[in-house]
């Protein structure tokens, strides 16, 4: 079972991490501070589940809790907090488990259980196209000035690396990217986007217009306006995709 820690103190995520790895069902502990880099996790890895603390500096963990219904296959959660106010309004959004701080072994290896049972019936009730959403949320996580973007796949025009930084360009604007392109290829479908230099990738319904250039290259015009270069080594695969 792969663990998402949600919990704006320190100490109490190290706490928690270390009570879960005793536990023989945690293949995978990771953590994070605010809501954002839960996000950023969460599109970035598989969560099978989150324990996730109620009050995280200016946020509410209920917001990331709205937001997981946005991932193809939400994890699920286990409120890890101080407050015992809250427990009704947990249960009410389909929370595992409501765990009280200080935690306790016990406490924490019953909530797993739980988490591991409704894990069990979920895999053995998935649909063939449900589990092809776990592979492609069709979803991307855009960090930029400490705040997590989640882009629409479809939404995207062209990929780039500009001054060693990944750049996007989508239909509503550009955004940075604190990853490599070919973290980015990974999570892109192949059948929609197409590498067509060694730092550049387009979606193949967003070209408008192809045309030689020089030194046997060629230059794409997308619908957007923008124009972009096709190196030599990768002009065959081009024309091939496009039936040239």
């Amino acid at each position: 079972m792969k663990v998402l820690i949600v919990d704006d103190e320190p100490l109490a995520r190290d706490e928690l991490e270390y009570l879960l790895k005793q536990n023989q069902l945690i293949a995978q502990v990771s953590q994070a501070e605010s809501v954002a880099q839960a996000i950023g996790v969460l599109l970035s890895e598989t969560i099978d589940l989150i324990f996730l603390d109620i009050s995280l500096n200016n946020e509410n963990g209920f917001e990331l809790a709205d937001k997981l219904h946005q991932l193809a296959v939400p994890p699920l959660v286990v409120f890890a907090t101080a407050y015992d106010n809250y427990a009704v309004r947990a249960f009410n959004i389909n929370a595992v488990d409501y765990v009280l701080k200080p935690f306790e072994q016990q406490r924490i290896n019953q909530a797993l259980a739980k988490a591991d049972q409704l894990l069990q019936t979920r895999q053995a009730e998935a649909t063939p196209k449900q589990m092809e959403a776990v592979h492609d949320s069709g979803m991307i996580s855009i960090t930029e000035d400490e705040k997590t973007r989640v882009l629409k796949q479809a939404d995207i025009i062209v990929c780039y690396v500009e001054n060693g930084e990944l750049m996007l360009t989508t239909q509503t604007g550009k955004f940075h990217a604190h990853h490599t392109l070919s973290w980015l290829m990974e999570r892109l479908p192949e059948d929609k986007f197409m590498q067509i230099h060694r730092s550049i990738v387009v979606k193949v319904s967003a070209i408008s217009e192809v045309e030689p250039w020089f030194n046997h290259t060629y230059q794409i015009t997308l619908i957007n306006g923008e124009k972009v270069p096709v190196s030599r080594s990768f002009v065959k695969q081009m024309k091939q995709r496009l039936n040239m």
